[in-house]
């Protein structure tokens, strides 16, 4: 921007699942080509995943959450309750390694997204996120507790950017539109690691997009395995993951792949058919960014996924089928008379930038 100081920008996201990493890839592509700085911090993956989008990138390493989930559905949210306090000493443990870092680097500012100790009490720190409303599926007594407890932690940062738009339409329902927001909350818009598609691609094939945590990502990579095997179209398998052990037997109809990067995932994203994948909300946004219809299968147990599925489902814009007796046959012919409604969302994907600048010009120094 024309004017305006170079700043340098801490940048660290959640390391649950690739969706928190791979959406600030925006955010940091924006940041760059506007001059300044950006200092990414993750763990091993993480760094890894950036690095290939932005060589050369400066990078500082932040260890994980270490979170272990349900192997059954029912259990997840009692999985992740059991952990809080790991949770909340992981969050302790980031503080003081923010305060740490910040005596040793001059940081203009800080955007962590949903990484909830990355607030400092002298440099302007934004969180990210786009769960204003976490749905605890314990009732509502239990969400009006959390929700007070998010607050609360929320304001602990100068800003709060909820990824999402304000108004209608919008993809994250109310779990970023609360009866009441945050003081310190404005909208991002939304953000996708990929191009905005212009016009619609050739459909070429079924995408199969696997990510999330274990073990329910390979309960899935499984049950759909078996499934595509026997399908009579050609199908592309992307596991999601390095760490898997390759199929000995591949039929022909199948191109399989553990893990891909951004520039080799979007075309095949792009000349998919349809698109089956979990209902991740950064998934979600890069499906809508590249204007694709997709069957989305919320990770069992999962109330944020399993809304946003019901929700977007309701909207008429993804169909979303549940995980346990999936059928892949009668899910894709039930699918075909999905409306799959596209609403206009041109400016949705560029209104980070002018967020972004605005908190940029507000920065001491300015």
């Amino acid at each position: 921007m024309p004017g305006q100081k170079h700043k340098n920008i801490l940048v660290a996201p959640l390391d649950w699942g690739l969706g928190h990493t791979s959406r600030c890839v925006p955010v940091i592509r924006h940041l760059q080509a506007s001059g300044h700085k950006v200092v990414f911090a993750g763990n091993e993956w993480q760094i890894d995943f950036i690095y290939k989008t932005f060589p050369g990138i400066e990078t500082a390493f932040l260890d994980g959450y270490d979170v272990s989930y349900s192997r059954h559905g029912r259990g997840f949210i009692t999985a992740i309750l059991l952990q809080l306090p790991g949770i909340l000493s992981t969050i302790h443990k980031e503080h003081n390694w923010l305060i740490n870092i910040c005596n040793h680097h001059h940081f203009d500012g800080i955007i962590s997204d949903n990484r909830y100790g990355l607030y400092h009490p002298s440099i302007p720190s934004v969180i990210m996120t786009h769960q204003l409303h976490v749905q605890t599926g314990k009732g509502k007594l239990a969400d009006n507790i959390f929700a007070w407890l998010h607050y609360k932690m929320l304001q602990r940062f100068s800003t709060c950017w909820a990824v999402d738009l304000a108004g209608d339409p919008d993809l994250s329902g109310s779990l970023a539109h609360p009866d009441s927001l945050p003081r310190n909350t404005s909208y991002l818009g939304l953000l996708s690691q990929f191009d905005v598609a212009k016009d619609q691609e050739q459909e070429k094939h079924l995408l199969v997009l696997l990510s999330g945590p274990e073990p329910q990502r390979s309960i899935l990579s499984a049950l759909l395995w078996q499934q595509a095997k026997v399908h009579t179209r050609k199908v592309v398998f992307v596991e999601g993951s390095n760490a898997v052990t390759e199929p000995e037997q591949i039929p022909e109809h199948i191109t399989y792949h553990k893990q891909l990067t951004r520039e080799a995932l979007q075309p095949l994203i792009a000349n998919a058919s349809i698109v089956i994948c979990r209902s991740g909300y950064s998934s979600i946004m890069d499906l809508v960014a590249l204007n694709k219809k997709a069957i989305l299968i919320p990770t069992p147990g999962q109330t944020e996924q399993e809304y946003l599925a019901k929700h977007l489902q309701q909207s008429g814009m993804f169909y979303s089928a549940v995980q346990k007796g999936f059928n892949l046959e009668k899910t894709l012919r039930n699918a075909t008379s999905f409306p799959f409604t596209k609403p206009d969302l041109s400016t949705a994907f560029t209104q980070h930038k002018q967020v972004i600048d605005d908190w940029l010009l507000s920065l001491p120094g300015q």
